[in-house]
């Protein structure tokens, strides 16, 4: 029986085989790209001042939409963080969700919030607003109270009341550095036809937090949220500075990403039955530009930094990964017309195929090839020099990209300037291909069981809160 299939098996194999050199043959491309515009963008940023910037470019007025749903924990020092911008014209509005925990009673301990009015300019469908809070300390920190909608009914309500062209989205459990907001509004001073623009998120586990600044850099105490250093590393810096290079960002992650308010609303503002609702909002602006001819530009920004408290546990970062894998299938199932479609351009041609290919269906051909080659070798089907060329182009030149990701940050930004770090994350890299990758490559087939099953909602995602000192 194993002898008729064993033919099969073998054609698979090679088929599992092309995909991870085709995919491995991408990111090396996209690295390559990412390493000549980081190398630019740093030496134009050392002969940048902020301040000179705003004072020349002008800065136009920001609100900042801070979507919270039993952010207790957290929600104090990430509202601080914000407070300390360096940016002159901006507002706040944190939103509560409806939240059960303390949320609303530490916003109103805190910055002895009074009730004030204001009015909505837009109206898109959410879930009813229970009140409008102003700070007494801080004047342009606001809160709004609503019925719990889930995250994009939140994000709409503040797009309501956002009174600013631009309007900037960041998680509540996010501490942004201080030029964050000046840095990634950049491509709209620079390039008129900017609708978006994306920061790099990093992990905060294990930084210590005062008065809502990373104040130490260092990384986690646990292996679990170590090896998602690098995972972002690779995914921001090697990942989306190469897409911006190539003008495919099709992405811009829902934890910090800035938007012209005019056209969020125009496509009907984040879609409330999705889990991906960044993602799905960054396609339809695409489709909504590229079908009325509108000139636009999506960038992304390697140096605004938003730091984020990542999962320390197998369980939690399981659902999360389950919930993106979901998100990602129901936003390319939404917008399959784009699948090599020549009307939407390289987003049709190049990000999409990308994107259905290697991040939807990449999980199911990499695990199916694990257990191929896994029969394959206990049967003794394999030659040796077929068994180390599958070990090279699956595991170890994922390696060689992940230990190439963080070259570009040592290069580029230094954020860990320990040495124990440094060293620390190039092992990090080599040993994240035996082990990690796979326990994610299963979250995501979990995920996509579960989409196939109809599940739609979030799960729960504990905070712990940040380190102080």
């Amino acid at each position: 029986m194993m002898q008729t299939f064993l033919p099969l098996l073998a054609v698979f194999q090679l088929v599992v085989l092309l995909y991870f050199l085709a995919l491995n043959t991408y990111y090396l491309i996209t690295s390559l790209l990412a390493f000549r515009s980081l190398h630019r963008y740093a030496r134009r940023l050392s002969s940048v001042d902020i301040d000179d910037l705003i004072a020349t470019a002008g800065a136009p007025p920001v609100t900042i939409i801070v979507p919270a749903y039993n952010e207790a924990a957290t929600i104090v020092e990430a509202s601080r963080s914000l407070l300390t911008l360096r940016y002159p014209d901006y507002e706040i509005l944190i939103v509560n969700d409806g939240s059960t925990d303390a949320t609303l009673e530490v916003l109103q301990t805190t910055y002895r919030l009074q009730p004030a009015p204001r009015f909505p300019l837009a109206h898109l469908p959410t879930a009813p607003v229970r009140g409008v809070y102003q700070s007494q300390t801080h004047l342009n920190l606001w809160v709004i109270d609503k019925e719990n909608g889930k995250r994009a009914d939140a994000i709409n309500a503040g797009i309501n009341f956002c009174r600013t062209p631009l309007l900037c989205i960041v998680d509540a459990d996010g501490i942004l550095e201080p030029e964050a907001l000046m840095r990634i509004v950049r491509p709209f001073l620079e390039d008129v036809h900017t609708v978006a623009s994306g920061g790099i998120i990093r992990v905060v586990n294990g930084c210590r937090v005062q008065d809502g600044l990373v104040a130490d850099v260092r990384l986690p105490k646990r292996w679990l949220a170590r090896f998602q250093v690098v995972e972002y590393l690779r995914s921001f810096l090697a990942g989306r500075v190469g897409w911006d290079a190539l003008q495919i960002m099709l992405l811009i992650s829902g934890a910090f990403g800035m938007f012209r308010r005019d056209l969020v609303v125009a496509v009907g503002g984040l879609a409330h039955d999705s889990v991906g609702e960044d993602f799905e909002l960054t396609v339809r602006l695409h489709r909504y530009c590229r079908e009325r001819r509108l000139p636009y530009a999506i960038h992304f920004v390697p140096d605004p930094v938003a730091w984020t408290e990542v999962p320390e546990t197998t369980a939690l970062l399981g659902r999360q990964r389950d919930r993106w894998q979901r998100g990602l299938i129901d936003t390319l199932r939404r917008h399959r017309r784009l699948m090599l479609n020549p009307r939407y351009g390289r987003i049709g041609l190049v990000a999409y195929p990308y994107f259905f290919f290697f991040e939807m269906l990449g999980p199911v051909i990499e695990f199916l090839g694990y257990i191929v080659f896994f029969i394959l070798g206990i049967t003794g089907h394999i030659s040796p020099a077929a068994a180390l060329l599958f070990l090279w182009i699956a595991v170890l030149m994922s390696a060689v990209l992940s230990v190439a990701a963080v070259g570009l940050e040592e290069l580029s930004f230094r954020r860990y300037p320990q040495l124990r770090d440094l060293f620390l994350l190039l092992l990090l890299s080599l040993l994240e291909s035996f082990g990690y990758r796979q326990l994610i490559t299963f979250y995501r087939i979990r995920g996509t069981i579960s989409y196939l099953r109809g599940q739609t909602g979030w799960g729960t995602m504990e905070r712990k809160g940040f380190q102080k000192g």
